[in-house]
């Protein structure tokens, strides 16, 4: 049995309470502003009310959950206005680490790069968002990681998972994704030259077309 196989209580239960909610909001199972019943939520994975409780208040630390006093908790509903905030703080952090992975990534991180950057253009010609949005996520995670700017990639986290509904909705927005890959080649070809300057504002004018995208949505 599941439950017997898991502590109902204590750090592993509300470990467990929150990777189940973190995935959800993350994939969109939990809508914007939905109510997160303390009750309901312990009886779906098999843990106590405490440690949901203790789940959510982390969550809201993270940003995507509000507690609401004496209402309780609900998935927290990011407006235009700050999803533009988070995404010029994300264009520091992402220039930041596009320069440095001009400088620190290997010969064959160049080339997973490259190969990314093919595939990317691969699912736009084939009609593909999903795809498109997938790699998309996956090239940002690589720049991150090849730059080896441990605390701007725990920065960004952190920050992209209270974009994720506006990210789902650009990605399948007509015309956007023709226009963000040329964005990511330029970034790709820029940390290829090993050119962190040229890396740098290759981030920075990706994220401030994702600025002028999310303002046009409005």
């Amino acid at each position: 049995m599941a439950n017997e196989a898991r502590p109902s209580s204590g750090e592993q239960a509300k470990q467990h309470a929150l990777a189940r909610l973190r995935q959800a909001i993350l994939r969109g199972e939990m809508s914007p502003a939905q109510r997160l019943v303390e009750n309901e939520l312990a009886e779906q994975f098999g843990v106590t009310r405490a440690s949901v409780r203790a789940a959510l208040i982390d969550l809201a630390a993270e940003g995507l959950v509000e507690r609401i006093p004496n209402r309780g908790s609900r998935v927290r509903l990011v407006t235009v206005e700050e999803a533009v905030a988070i995404t010029e703080c994300r264009m520091v952090l992402e220039g930041l680490c596009a320069a440095k992975a001009a400088v620190e990534a290997t010969d064959d991180q160049l080339t997973e790069l490259a190969d990314l950057g093919t595939a990317m253009s691969k699912a736009v010609a084939d009609g593909e968002p999903m795809t498109y949005s997938g790699l998309n996520q996956e090239l940002h995670a690589k720049i991150r990681q090849f730059s080896g700017q441990q605390v701007a990639g725990e920065l960004l986290d952190r920050l992209n998972a209270q974009l994720v509904r506006h990210r789902f909705q650009l990605a399948l927005r007509p015309g956007r994704p023709q226009q963000s890959v040329n964005e990511h080649l330029a970034m790709i070809e820029a940390i290829r030259s090993r050119d962190p300057q040229a890396a740098d504002a290759a981030a920075r004018a990706h994220l401030a077309s994702v600025i002028d995208a999310l303002r046009e949505g409005d």
